[in-house]
């Protein structure tokens, strides 16, 4: 082998041990890291409110899920928002909590439900994460997903990263095309699909409550008893914006750790500020958009 050809390999070699050292040093980090209140409380009204609550059954969830996703497959195009998540990840572990600005292009924006979707994410927080960058498309980069990663030698680079491997999925709980308002409702529609005849299941609607400046509903999803299901809750909550029959928000609890103790965060997100039919372009997920920050192709 020539010197030059050991040189070239040496370099990759080091590149790719970087990375991965990054990303698993990243998730040690946070894993270490003490989550000061962390897991969020169930919503909760008191005796001297006048919230109306309305006992309904998983059926009408699903009924009203249903609307919901045969409206917005007509009508949503595309999105703009803030997006702030917590969940726990794949290792088990509860994730400080992200905020990221969101533009998301939809399948739903041809007549047939399959345009190419397209998302690109500029992370706000956590601090270690500021300012990194990701766009992922269907019809995209051969199916890889362009990161500008923080940090003084990895952000000299783009990255270009499988979606679903080691490096992308370290402190997530989905992949990148699990995101979006579309993928939640149809998440809801798959769990409570399951949940559909379960006796040990009762929904309470909160009316009334706000989110930001949007006047929402919570739909309340308790199980009285564990299942056997692998995505099993005691409690889900759904939050609904009914006048633009979007879904802004879901958050599942799992068992308490300790007889009457309080249930414990399994996954929350929650979409603020949302703007639809903005116009997106291709501009918008071309790492090359001036208005980003994607080092030199």
């Amino acid at each position: 082998m020539s010197p030059m050809k050991k040189k070239k390999i040496f370099a990759i070699c080091f590149v790719v041990g970087m990375v991965g050292g990054y990303y698993y040093y990243q998730s040690l980090e946070q894993s270490s890291k003490e989550i000061v209140n962390a897991t969020p409380k169930a919503t909760e009204t008191t005796a001297t409110e006048t919230t109306e609550h309305t006992a309904v059954t998983i059926s009408d969830v699903l009924d009203m899920a249903q609307s919901a996703r045969k409206h917005l497959s007509t009508t949503l195009n595309d999105y703009t928002a803030r997006f702030v998540k917590q969940e726990v990840d794949v290792n088990g572990k509860l994730t400080p909590e992200s905020e990221i600005q969101l533009k998301v292009q939809t399948r739903c924006r041809n007549k047939n439900n399959d345009a190419p979707m397209r998302v690109y994410l500029a992370f706000n927080a956590p601090q270690n994460l500021k300012g990194r960058e990701v766009i992922w498309g269907a019809d995209l980069f051969d199916g890889t997903m362009a990161v500008h990663e923080v940090g003084l030698l990895l952000g000299l680079k783009t990255l270009w990263l499988d979606p679903t491997g080691f490096l992308a999925m370290q402190g997530q709980r989905y992949p990148i095309s699990e995101i979006g308002i579309m993928r939640l409702i149809d998440k809801l529609i798959e769990r409570g699909e399951k949940d559909r005849d379960n006796p040990d299941i009762s929904v309470n609607i909160i009316e009334d409550q706000m989110l930001d400046d949007t006047p929402t509903k919570v739909i309340q999803i308790r199980r009285s008893k564990p299942s056997n299901q692998e995505d099993d809750f005691s409690l889900a909550e759904v939050t609904l914006d009914p006048e633009r029959q979007l879904i802004l928000g879901y958050r599942a609890f799992g068992w308490p750790d300790e007889p009457n103790g309080e249930p414990v965060l399994l996954e929350a997100y929650t979409y603020h500020d949302v703007r639809i039919n903005v116009g997106l372009t291709d501009a918008d997920f071309d790492p090359k958009n001036s208005d980003y920050n994607f080092p030199a192709l």
